[in-house]
């Protein structure tokens, strides 16, 4: 593994408990039947969507670091699969959680739509990735 993805996988690795604090938090609010959270349907389900993306999304980043260094790919084009899931995991989160920030609302802001470029940027990866691997077992 490249010193550059190493780095980053300790980076993701030091997230992981701030994910697991946050659903540690959620389950505090279901034990505790706090008032705003379980009044609010869609807030509940994003939040909930939200912690699961975010976990999800980082064991994905981690596990695509393993085969980064492998794949026929330019240096841009490393770090484009090497950052396109991380980028995700902020994003898409940050879209549920953020377009539901006030615990009387009714329907998602407008800052539901930064889950569109976390996808994109996700999809940029993850395709990225695998055409390198597969250009990789070509040339082998």
């Amino acid at each position: 593994m490249s010193r550059e993805s190493r780095v980053l996988a300790g980076v993701l690795l030091v997230t992981i408990p701030g994910v697991m604090m946050g659903g540690a938090t959620l389950l505090a609010h279901l034990v505790e039947r706090t008032p705003g959270y379980l009044d609010n349907p869609i807030r509940q389900d994003l939040w909930r969507a939200g912690h699961a993306h975010a976990g999800v999304f980082l064991v994905l980043s981690l596990v695509m670091l393993r085969y980064v260094d492998e794949a026929a790919l330019g240096p841009f084009w490393k770090w484009v699969a090497r950052l396109g899931a991380p980028v995700a995991a902020i994003l898409i989160p940050a879209a549920f959680f953020l377009s539901v920030a006030s615990p009387t609302v009714t329907r998602p802001s407008s800052l539901v739509y930064l889950a569109y470029p976390g996808a994109l940027s996700l999809a940029v990866a993850v395709l990225t990735l695998g055409i390198g691997l597969i250009r990789t077992a070509r040339t082998r």
